[in-house]
């Protein structure tokens, strides 16, 4: 057990405990991401079914001015909403590079101005590429005029977003950052934008915008290959102590056996007693005769 105190050893155990403490948080890190994502994954799938709410229930009132109003959080995704207005087909925007299906294309948001005088982007749809190429600007039905009422899933402002810029003689951005795209139109905007259900008014002619189911398994299985390891650690510490400690009582052991060979190296020098290899032979032996007397006197 002494081997096993030792500074080497006391380090290596503060290391795998340490070690597996944080392998252990990562994997509830990891837990808590997949609770999330299947928690999304249960709102994507509710949202086909349920009725919808007003915008107003899910997202924050528009500042005054201009501007984004801050955004939802996560547990407000995909929340199936309706809003009542006009498009605003003047600040209509593009934006690039949107796969369906393997091809690439745009989507069409435009603002849907509400009766406060803020406004709601509005994702109509998917459009391909105008057959001419990537510098045409792509063909794609008008936002109906007047009053509409829009029905879709919320979707959170996208992160990485750029500039939004004129191509084509329309504006154009690659991610739908709302905040960016508050920044250039001239009324308050609401902090997430809304994906339209495919019966909405100015969705038809356009394809909607398929949802796709987060991967929650991935982190799942993240969590659990961490705990595995968490384990796997302190398994492995376990395994070379208990070698240690077996090498450790094979040479106690071995200290402590007695010595064979020196107790056999006494035997040649000191016959037992009564062993007739080693009696003596002067009785077998005639007594010499003193000198000068006469043999056989």
């Amino acid at each position: 057990m002494r081997a096993l105190l030792t500074r080497r050893w006391l380090t290596v155990f503060a290391l795998a405990l340490l070690a597996s403490f944080v392998m252990v948080l990562l994997g509830r890190w990891q837990w808590g991401r997949y609770e999330l994502r299947s928690a999304i994954n249960d709102r994507i799938d509710a949202s086909t079914v349920v009725s919808p709410v007003p915008v107003g229930d899910v997202l924050a009132a528009a500042p005054s001015g201009r501007g984004a109003a801050p955004g939802p959080g996560e547990d407000r995704a995909w929340t199936r909403v309706t809003a009542t207005g006009r498009y605003d087909t003047a600040q209509e925007i593009l934006i690039r590079n949107r796969t369906v299906d393997g091809q690439v294309g745009y989507e069409v948001l435009t603002p849907l101005l509400l009766a406060d005088g803020s406004a709601l982007l509005v994702d109509r749809g998917w459009v391909p590429p105008h057959p001419d190429g990537i510098t045409v600007a792509p063909d794609y039905p008008a936002a109906p005029a007047g009053t509409v009422t829009v029905v879709g899933r919320v979707h959170l402002t996208e992160s990485g977003a750029g500039a939004v810029d004129q191509r084509n003689g329309r504006w154009e951005t690659r991610r739908v950052g709302v905040p960016a795209i508050a920044e250039r139109l001239p009324y308050p905007v609401l902090g997430a934008y809304v994906l339209a259900d495919q019966d909405t008014p100015g969705a038809q002619g356009l394809t909607a915008i398929q949802v796709d189911h987060e991967n929650d398994w991935l982190n799942l299985g993240y969590a659990v290959q961490w705990w595995i390891f968490a384990v796997g650690a302190l398994v492995g510490v376990g395994y070379l102590a208990r070698r240690d400690l077996r090498q450790e009582a094979a040479e106690q052991a071995a200290g402590a056996a007695p010595d064979l060979d020196a107790d056999d190296s006494g035997a040649d020098a000191a016959p037992a007693p009564g062993d007739p290899s080693g009696l003596d032979d002067s009785a077998d032996r005639k007594p010499t005769a003193p000198a000068g007397s006469p043999a056989g006197a």
